[in-house]
């Protein structure tokens, strides 16, 4: 079964924030760095453009995807090799579903966090703590 793991991040002038990862294996996990590849990939059809639009070499872009197409049963993006028009990346319908599932969860995970920890980040009637406060208050949390 995976296993969700929540990171609460703040900064004293923005609103609380998750960070989602599930992990789908002992080595394999799904965070906001993977989909957002998988995002960047659906909307150029290019690993190597996504890559670039996200500031990362295409050799850690390729990483990333194997990664997730070693994942599961299915693949989540397929790629053609050069030629004449050249190469490019596509997802697959599990790929697509995939995103949305994640996004889907993530802006669940926003809300329910925005109303139980609003008081970490000093809430109606609460008195703000520190940024260091906040951090070790939402890492004890998330041990629980």
């Amino acid at each position: 079964m995976p296993s969700v793991k929540i990171e609460v991040v703040s900064k004293r002038s923005a609103p609380l924030g998750i960070r989602l990862r599930i992990d789908v294996s002992p080595t394999g996990s799904i965070g906001p760095g993977k989909i957002g590849l998988l995002e960047h990939i659906e909307a150029s059809g290019s690993l190597s453009q996504a890559a670039r639009e996200l500031g990362m070499s295409y050799r850690r872009a390729w990483l990333l995807l194997d990664d997730l197409n070693h994942a599961f049963a299915e693949p989540v993006a397929t790629s053609s090799i050069g030629g004449a028009g050249g190469g490019g990346a596509r997802l697959t319908e599990f790929g697509r579903k995939l995103i949305t599932a994640y996004r889907d969860l993530e802006r669940s995970t926003q809300a329910e966090a925005s109303l139980r920890l609003a008081w970490l980040v000093g809430g109606a009637g609460t008195t703000p703590v520190r940024d260091s406060t906040r951090r070790s208050l939402a890492r004890a949390i998330a041990k629980r």
